[in-house]
């Protein structure tokens, strides 16, 4: 059966083919971005954040909220600094989860608020910006893993408690009436530090808070632990610092016709900028050309027909009348240059082919300079004319 001039070439894309070209990239995006979606409501719907005393996820702290319930103490979750340090008072815990969260601003107007209560201040995992602010007496030595740890040191909480999972940031205190407790290679990981005279604040430092999670509660003497040095007081408040906690200052500070690139963080924009460079590396990679063009092997045959066709959809979807031309008169020249008697060398010569072509055919066309060396066609109609005629004008060679 032959092939019509309407029916689709090899190279054609159908829709069916985009579609499953398209359909498992499409897929792999639909699914994250159903993931995140499903991520983002069931975090923000319940209090699942690690510490979080209202959740009962293994890194979660309803546990022992729930056991100092029990003893009397009332538990309240502070969101906002100003939450936090309103509560504190003489009969009042405060315990901050990541200090470390805290502007400068923040941590100073918090120093205010410790050194002016009488109440206990237990700060988890604080590292060297936070306590240069809080404990200005006690530095950072390097992190450890957090396994269980004996006290080593008369604080009568960690007496009491006996082993307990405590770890983390170790410290270096230089205050001599400093208790240091649960030593890691010489360093302590629970050290707390007394106010400056009777019935003033003190302030305890936890390297990791994992003994105060669920998942790691019941184990050894963390409940102990966590009960004596949070329920000291009647009134504990659970600070719980996050990126959201705007200081009120800065908020008015804030110029609401900032343009887009200033509200956004400059390691985002240093972020983008190495991508950008990554996508220009790989382009130049990409496009590189590993030198010239070399014939291989198709790994099908394709008939003669099949490659004219899809050459000529490519001339016309470029508008190459001229190559399209060019191609078809060297054609013709070169097929009816042997029957002149022409060399093949001297084909493309007019001076030597019409000469020739003029004595094989006194009454040929008259026009034959412009048959077969004349201006490139107008037009698809033009082309299709000069096509005829060369057909015509070989025809006669042969048979003359």
């Amino acid at each position: 059966m032959s092939r019509t001039a309407t029916s689709p070439t090899s190279t054609s894309l159908t829709p069916r083919t985009l579609w499953t070209r398209a359909r498992v990239p499409l897929l792999i995006v639909a699914l994250l971005l159903l993931g995140g979606l499903l991520f983002a409501t069931v975090h923000t719907a319940d209090h699942n954040g690690r510490l979080d005393p209202r959740s009962t996820a293994p890194g979660g702290s309803r546990a022992v909220a729930e056991l100092l319930r029990d003893r009397g103490v009332t538990v309240d979750v502070a969101g906002t600094l100003a939450e936090a340090t309103a509560a504190a008072g003489a009969d009042t815990t405060l315990l901050v989860a990541g200090p470390d969260l805290l502007t400068e601003d923040q941590l100073s107007d918090l120093r205010a608020a410790m050194t002016g209560s009488a109440g206990r201040t237990v700060l988890l995992g604080p590292d060297a910006p936070s306590l240069a602010v809080l404990a200005p007496g006690v530095r950072t030595g390097t992190s450890t893993s957090v396994s269980p740890l004996e006290p080593g040191c008369a604080l009568p909480a960690a007496t009491r408690a006996g082993d307990a999972d405590l770890g983390g940031t170790r410290y270096r205190t230089g205050t001599a009436t400093a208790d240091a407790c649960y030593l890691s290679d010489g360093l302590p990981t629970l050290v707390r530090v007394p106010g400056p005279g009777p019935g003033t604040a003190d302030t305890v430092l936890l390297g990791s808070a994992d003994l105060l999670t669920n998942k790691r509660l019941a184990q050894h003497g963390n409940a102990s632990l966590a009960l004596q040095l949070l329920g000291s007081r009647p009134h504990l408040v659970w600070y719980l610092p996050s990126f959201t906690d705007v200081p009120d200052d800065a908020a008015a500070d804030d110029d609401p016709t900032a343009g887009f690139l200033e509200l956004v963080p400059s390691g985002w924009l240093w972020g983008t900028l190495q991508l950008a460079v990554a996508a220009l590396l790989a382009a130049l990679w990409r496009g590189r050309r590993l030198g010239p063009l070399v014939t291989e092997r198709l790994p099908v045959a394709v008939r003669a027909a099949e490659a004219t066709e899809g050459r000529a959809r490519l001339y016309r979807k470029a508008d190459a009348r001229d190559r399209a031309a060019t191609v078809l008169r060297t054609a013709t020249r070169t097929r009816i240059a042997p029957l002149l008697g022409v060399p093949s060398q001297d084909a493309h010569s007019p001076e030597l082919l019409l000469p020739a072509l003029s004595t094989r055919l006194p009454a040929g066309p008259s026009d034959a300079g412009d048959l077969l060396f004349g201006p490139v066609p107008a037009d698809d109609a033009a082309l299709i004319r000069l096509a005829d005629q060369l057909d015509a004008l070989e025809r006669e060679v042969r048979t003359s």
